[in-house]
């Protein structure tokens, strides 16, 4: 799978990606210098720490749906804030609001540089 031409397509390619277990297509998404944020208040830094986050997220059955609600992009930088959830038939596993910051590379493709999943949750305190 091919990582994002447009900024506001890395959502959608990260649940299509989560949906069929490719982890390698996940962790590309992710600029490792960067931060990703699985739990309120425990932010991770480096590959190891990603990689130890996403395979929690794909560890938990079902399907992955992310809605951006918008995606708002300067240059080379983007935010999206998104609501995501994971469902196994009609049972709702998780279900949060996050914000992501996008970082454009060289060659034309995004990816996420900041990943906060919930940080778009009410009375969340960072």
């Amino acid at each position: 799978m091919n990582l994002p031409k447009r900024a506001e397509d890395a959502h959608a390619m990260l649940a299509a990606a989560f949906n069929t277990g490719d982890l390698a297509t996940v962790l590309k998404m992710y600029d490792w210098d960067g931060i990703i944020v699985a739990e309120p208040g425990k932010p991770l830094y480096g590959r190891e720490k990603f990689e130890e986050a996403v395979k929690g997220l794909l560890a938990i059955p079902g399907k992955m749906e992310i809605k951006t609600v918008y995606c708002l992009q300067t240059g080379n930088l983007a935010i999206g804030r998104s609501e995501w959830n994971i469902t196994d038939g009609n049972e709702v596993r998780i279900s949060s609001k996050g914000i992501e910051l996008m970082k454009q590379q060289e060659d034309g493709t995004w990816k996420i540089l900041i990943d906060h999943a919930c940080g778009a949750l009410e009375n969340l305190k960072a």
